[in-house]
């Protein structure tokens, strides 16, 4: 297994130099404490506890997975210590609401942590990190005695958190769930139905866990509008706070995977367990995307786990394997071979692995900012403008971060030949655990049907000028800039195209609605691309910049200068095969008879 070393250089870059964290912070309501050494030891603190603690452990929750019992689930060797040690070190309180225990720090910092933790151990990460949505849920539309209650066991992290939305019979269409919620007396319900999927759902990790229910009541409309939400903890809370008897709940078995052995997914069993209803009734689909949101985002960091996890366990191994000569002569002459990578095609599935993790760091921090704004900016005009970047950004952050992180983890596998294949070297692993990023919290084309259709052409094009506005703003600024004409001029490209694509798939939709579904994913993958683009461009603006200053680091900036040349040389010219298939037309899909699939 690859020994996970927090990238914490191009952390800081993405994070100082990119986003000017220091002047954003600075900016923010209530984030006084978040100063340059303040932060700086947050995420000193956390890589120690990500390389020395999680790291170890990855391999170990693969081998032995979850096992169940009537007694419950039991996680595998060492989660239970290390969640422990998450907790005491106060990781689930950063940026909670002082109010109820939490340290106040901007949601953008805990995305830092949130990288680190899943690349060192993405099953051990989704417990504490299914705990913050269920948080952010409660904060924003819990009564305050539920807040007082759950919030601040969830912030302490005494108790963790999950969602539960899916059922046997329906996934994404949650218009056709059947759990039930049954008035009583004492104005709590009772949950009667089954969910599955559900990831953390239980565990010995913390004394209780508080499920986040979709359910319907007696008489409410049908589909998603006549959904209610409720929470619904795995021990009824006494008067003191504590966890008191056991609610109606229980985990039926565990599921089988591919991938993410060490966490357990879940299949839940509510018997008439005792809820309290959560926001209004038959609204309870608008509250749960706030846990939805925040899990797109968690989602979406998956893809970056996925390709720095591989690209620091390929490159390593590139440096080592010997094999074959350099077609250019000898480079390593006294061997009896040249490491392997200094032949062109293992250098392409480097760089490959290599612009997509900055890419995406750099993609998933910009994410972080809007979050921020909209919690803590200034003025309500800052905040709107936050909101709506942030909508845009995250169904592209969900489903193109987790497409080409997989195939990055697929890459990272293919550097090590047929030892990739061998589970001792972890890449297999890798590419087993990101499988799963495509699918939940809304697979690719569910992202990319919000992307195009709520997102895009829903608001007449205006979620996508909010973004294409900034890119314009930064090509027209350095036009007349040489050193960067080699990345402005395809941005600006790729930008002006953008809009033109929209207002084609946009007339051909209002011909034929079907053109949404058939353009969607070619149009969000484009549209990652496109947004990957105006990143490394102003990175490669960034490291230019500071070449011309002077640096002692000059082989970083080099680096992120060349891995620029090589996303827009080698990576965006994929665009171009989105833009063609976006336009191809509904009937190219549709035309065959369902019959003749089988023929």
């Amino acid at each position: 297994m690859p020994e996970y070393k927090a990238p914490l250089r191009d952390i800081k870059f993405v994070m100082n130099e990119l986003l000017n964290s220091e002047q954003h912070y600075a900016s923010l309501e209530g984030a006084e404490d978040a100063t340059p050494d303040m932060v700086d030891a947050i995420i000193q603190e956390g890589a120690k506890f990500c390389e020395q603690v999680l790291s170890p452990l990855n391999q170990v929750g693969d081998k032995e997975g979850c096992t169940w019992s009537e007694d419950g689930v039991k996680t595998p060797t060492g989660f239970k210590e290390a969640y422990q040690q998450y907790v005491e070190g106060g990781w689930p309180s950063m940026t909670a609401d002082p109010n109820y225990g939490g340290q106040g720090l901007p949601h953008s910092i805990g995305l830092v942590i949130s990288e680190m933790v899943g690349t060192a151990n993405w099953s051990w990460g989704m417990y504490p990190g299914l705990s913050h949505g269920a948080t952010n849920t409660i904060e924003a539309h819990g009564t305050e005695e539920q807040k007082q209650t759950y919030l601040t066991k969830l912030i302490s992290g005494e108790w963790t958190g999950t969602m539960c939305l899916t059922e046997p019979h329906c996934g994404s269409d949650l218009g056709t769930l059947r759990t039930k919620a049954e008035p009583n007396a004492d104005g709590t319900y009772s949950i009667t139905g089954t969910k599955i999927f559900i990831s953390a759902g239980e565990h010995d990790m913390a004394e209780n866990i508080v499920h986040i229910v979709l359910a319907r009541l007696p008489g409410a409309p049908e589909g998603t509008k006549g959904i209610s939400l409720f929470i619904v903890p795995k021990q009824l809370p006494n008067e003191d706070g504590s966890a008191g008897e056991r609610n109606a709940v229980s985990c039926g078995s565990l599921e089988h995977k591919m991938g993410i052995h060490g966490n357990a997914t879940c299949v839940m069993n509510f018997d008439g367990a005792k809820g309290w209803l959560i926001g209004p009734e038959n609204k309870g689909l608008n509250c749960m995307f706030t846990f939805m949101n925040t899990a797109r985002i968690g989602t979406a960091i998956q893809g970056l786990g996925a390709a720095e996890l591989g690209f620091q366990g390929s490159l390593t191994y590139s440096k080592d394997r010997l094999a074959m000569r350099s077609l250019s002569g000898p480079k390593n002459p006294e061997g009896i071979a040249d490491p392997i990578i200094v032949h062109p095609d293992v250098r392409r599935m480097l760089l490959t692995q290599k612009a997509v993790a900055e890419g995406a760091r750099a993609l998933i921090y910009l994410a972080g900012q809007q979050v921020d704004v909209v919690h803590s900016g200034k003025t309500e005009e800052e905040r709107k403008a936050a909101d709506g970047l942030l909508g845009f950004l995250t169904p592209i952050a969900k489903a193109f971060l987790t497409e080409i992180g997989y195939e990055s983890a697929n890459l990272g596998m293919q550097v090590f030949g047929g030892h990739g294949f061998i589970s001792e070297w972890g890449m297999e692993q890798n590419v087993r655990d990101a499988r799963i990023g495509m699918i939940y919290e809304g697979t690719t084309g569910i992202q990319a049907l919000d992307l195009l259709g709520r997102k895009v052409l829903m608001t007449q094009g205006e979620s996508l000028k909010g973004f294409t506005k900034l890119v314009h703003v930064f090509c027209k600024e350095n036009a007349d800039n040489e050193q960067l004409k080699e990345f402005i001029e395809p941005l600006a490209a790729i930008n002006k195209e953008w809009g033109e694509l929209t207002t084609k798939v946009g007339m051909a939709a209002m011909k034929n609605r079907e053109e949404v579904g058939a353009a969607s994913v070619d149009y969000l993958m484009y549209s990652g691309y496109a947004v990957f683009a105006y990143l490394w461009a102003r990175m490669a603006k960034v490291a230019l910049d500071k070449m011309v200053e002077g640096t002692t680091e000059e082989m970083f900036y080099n680096a992120k200068i060349q891995t620029a040349r090589f996303y827009f040389k080698r990576m965006l010219p994929r665009s171009k095969a989105h833009a063609e298939t976006m336009l191809a037309g509904a009937d190219t899909l549709l035309d065959m008879p369902e019959e003749a699939f089988a023929l």
